[in-house]
């Protein structure tokens, strides 16, 4: 999730274009855009298998109670859903999965942008230490097995300061997960850490790699962002590179072109790249989407949209 992911969200569900998978004559009857070519799958390119559809709760713009939530959000075609912890209600939700069949395969650290690893203060860096534990027995407490984590942000003093910060704040919650069985996922982020934010399009993973190798645990990993980091890199040479590195995946689109945000099978993507990179390091696992999200018909186009660039019909 990026730090302007509230208005980025707002953005993308006002201006969204509906899209159906396989949907492309309707789309040229109706005028709406024509996905770009390299999102069409068909056969042995697909992901069918392989990758598991996932969503934040955030998204979840549907009336009731949190089963009534669920309920649609397993109508839509997802096959579990993250929740943000701390703050979740362990028990409510597990009474939600027990109602709906529908698992929470992760939670997001829900105050990992104001209160950040990389804090030059010990005592804001304790409180995030303290949040990060917490989520990992919340996410334990209702069976799921993974929690995101942005690291903190770059801004927050020198490129070695916040390095070293975040390795050792993040390192103390590693015993904890290791005990409950739960991954830490780092999400690549606009932060400007691990990147150049001014930079284009040819970076590389490298820092990435680096930073998830100093922590030095198989309980830590990546959840690696598709569409966060577009306009910087090659997604599909980026996840070659952190190769068994990613545990989970999130999914947004982004429009390299015209530097702009986008509907997941719309953009510019190159997804025909990214599904043979995900073979290539021989991925199985979650991929979450992290867009505006809407109502059930909004959850069910968005669910439809990762069939058609994931190839999981």
């Amino acid at each position: 999730m990026n730090i302007d992911f509230v208005s980025r969200r707002t953005f993308l569900h006002s201006s969204a274009v509906a899209i159906a998978a396989g949907a492309v004559v309707n789309n040229l009857a109706t005028g709406m855009a024509e996905p770009d070519a390299r999102s069409l799958v068909t056969g042995a390119d697909g992901l069918k298998g392989r990758l598991w559809k996932t969503l934040k709760i955030g998204m979840v713009n549907v009336p009731g109670s949190l089963t009534d939530k669920f309920q649609a959000v397993k109508a839509a075609g997802f096959e579990g859903i993250e929740m943000d912890a701390p703050g979740m209600n362990v028990e409510e939700t597990r009474i939600a999965i027990a109602e709906s069949g529908l698992p929470v395969d992760g939670t997001v650290n829900s105050t990992h942008w104001q209160i950040r690893h990389t804090d030059a203060s010990p005592e804001v860096r304790a409180k995030a230490l303290e949040s990060l534990t917490t989520a990992i027995r919340d996410t334990h407490a209702v069976g799921g097995h993974s929690v995101l984590l942005v690291v903190g942000h770059g801004k927050d003093g020198t490129k070695e300061e916040v390095w070293k910060r975040s390795i050792d704040n993040i390192s103390l919650a590693v015993p904890v997960a290791a005990q409950l069985g739960i991954q830490i996922v780092i999400e690549n982020v606009w932060n400007h850490f691990h990147y150049n934010h001014e930079g284009d399009h040819t970076q590389s993973a490298d820092q990435y790699v680096k930073y998830v190798d100093e922590l030095n645990s198989p309980w830590v990993g990546m959840q690696f962002d598709i569409g966060n980091h577009w306009k910087f890199g090659s997604m599909g040479d980026w996840i070659r590179q952190l190769g068994k590195r990613v545990f989970k995946l999130d999914i947004k689109g982004y429009n390299r072109a015209e530097d702009t945000w986008a509907r997941i099978a719309e953009g510019d993507i190159d997804y025909a790249d990214v599904r043979k990179a995900l073979k290539e390091i021989n991925f199985y696992g979650w991929c979450a989407a992290e867009v505006g999200g809407g109502d059930a018909q909004e959850l069910k186009r968005i669910s439809d949209e990762m069939d058609l660039v994931f190839g999981l019909t």
